[in-house]
C-alpha cells in the first residue's frame, strides 16, 4: 500500500479535535513521517499503534512542526528494548529546540541525525530537502520512489524554489496559513491559499493538498481560492484524510 494520511493540519496552534502539522508516509510497509506538530503524536499511534517508524522528517524547530517528535523520543529512550537509532531528517536547531525540554537526557541516544537541507536515499525513497524562506531555516521535502513524487513546503514565503520542490508532483502539500496581514509584510514567510494555487500550477503539480490552517480560518474558502489559480484537484487536509500515491496519469 502506498498512501500519505494527515495527521493534523493547523498551524501554529491546534483547534478542537485537530492537530497541528504532520503526514504519515506508508510505501509498501516503509514508514516515514512528515513533521509532528501539536497533537499528532496520539494520531500518529492510533495510525501505527505500535510506533514503529522508519525514518523521520522535520522541516523546521517551531513547535507547531516538531513538539511531539519529542513525545517519540521517549516512547523510544524510555519503553523500547534494543531499538537502532531512528533515522531524522532535519535542520539542525531543531534538536537543539527539543534538546531544552529535557537536558539531563542525549536525544542522540535515539536519533540518528542527518541535516537538511540535503539529499539522500531513505528507504524506497530519494529525498530531497530545499531551503525555503520562514522565520527560521526551513526545509520543503521531496520524496521520489517509482517515478513518484511527494512534495511539502513545510512553511514558507513564496519563492521560486516552490516550483522545482514540487514540479509534477504526484501530490504537493503546501501550506495556505491565511494569516491576516501576512501579504503585507516587507518579507514573506508564510502563503495564502491562492498562492498555494500559484505555485502549484507553476511546478506543474497533478493535485494539491492545503495545510497549516490558521485556527479559525474557512477553509472550503481556502480551497476556492487555490481553485482559482489551480485547475487539478484541490484539497483540504483534515485529520484521518488517506490519499492513494501513484504515477501521474499525465
Amino acid at each position: 500500500m502506498r498512501r500519505v494520511t494527515v495527521l493534523g493540519s493547523s498551524g501554529a496552534f491546534p483547534e478542537p479535535g485537530r492537530a497541528c502539522s504532520g503526514f504519515a508516509v506508508d510505501w509498501d510497509g516503509y514508514r516515514l513521517v512528515l513533521d509532528l506538530g501539536y497533537a499528532t503524536l496520539p494520531r500518529l499511534l492510533g495510525h501505527w499503534p505500535d510506533g514503529a517508524v522508519d525514518a523521520v522528517v522535520i522541516t523546521h524547530e517551531h513547535p507547531d512542526h516538531c513538539v511531539d517528535l519529542h513525545g517519540l523520543f521517549r516512547m523510544r529512550f524510555y519503553g523500547a528494548v534494543d531499538r537502532p537509532r531512528l533515522p531524522l531528517y532535519c535542520p539542525p536547531g531543531v534538536l537543539d529546540r527539543l534538546g531544552g525540554l529535557e537536558p539531563d537526557v542525549d536525544l542522540h541516544a535515539v536519533f540518528d541525525l542527518h541535516p537538511l537541507p540535503g539529499a539522500y536515499r531513505v528507504g524506497p525513497f530519494d529525498l530531497t530537502g530545499l531551503s525555503l524562506p520562514h522565520y527560521v531555516p526551513n526545509a520543503g521535502v521531496r520524496l521520489e520512489a517509482d517515478g513518484m513524487a511527494v512534495a511539502y513546503s513545510g512553511d514558507t514565503g513564496p519563492t521560486p524554489v516552490l516550483a522545482d520542490l514540487g514540479r509534477d508532483a504526484d501530490l504537493f502539500i503546501v501550506e495556505a496559513t491565511d494569516h491576516a496581514g501576512e501579504t503585507d509584510r516587507p518579507t514573506r514567510n508564510l502563503m495564502t491559499s491562492t498562492e498555494a494555487g500559484q505555485w502549484a500550477r507553476r511546478a506543474g503539480a497533478r493535485r494539491l493538498l492545503l495545510t497549516h490552517f490558521w485556527p479559525g480560518n474557512d477553509r472550503a474558502a481556502a480551497v476556492a481560492a487555490a481553485q482559482s489559480e489551480f485547475d487539478g484537484p484541490v484539497l483540504a487536509a483534515e485529520e484521518g484524510l488517506t490519499l492513494v500515491l501513484g504515477p501521474p496519469d499525465r
